[in-house]
């Protein structure tokens, strides 16, 4: 069983037991986080698309920890002008590990 949510404007493809990396949630480490944007569901062949969303669908999730992604480096240069500037930054992120997809 799998399902196709939506959070904080990004899809992400999400089955049971599964970790993933989504932009920082305001909800403290170990407390549980329900989304009720599921976009599809599968269960084991059973295909509801939603219109926009599936009716009475839920994902639960458990915030595991607030990281920082990896470094991005953000360089620019104009050729033949003596311009370069190197900036950088790393995105605020939390890890959720999902519990239970409901219909």
């Amino acid at each position: 069983m799998y399902a196709i949510l939506d959070i904080d404007g990004q899809q992400f493809k999400v089955a049971e037991n599964q970790n993933i990396f989504v932009h920082r949630q305001k909800e403290e480490e170990g407390s549980s986080i329900e989304f009720d944007d599921v976009l599809l569901l599968d269960n084991e062949g059973d295909i509801k698309v939603g219109t926009p969303t599936v009716e009475g669908a839920k994902v639960t999730a458990k915030v595991v920890a607030h990281t920082r992604g990896k470094k991005v480096k953000v360089f620019k240069k104009k050729r033949r002008k003596g311009y370069q500037k190197e900036t950088g930054h790393r995105d605020h992120l939390t890890q959720l590990q999902i519990e239970a997809i409901t219909t």
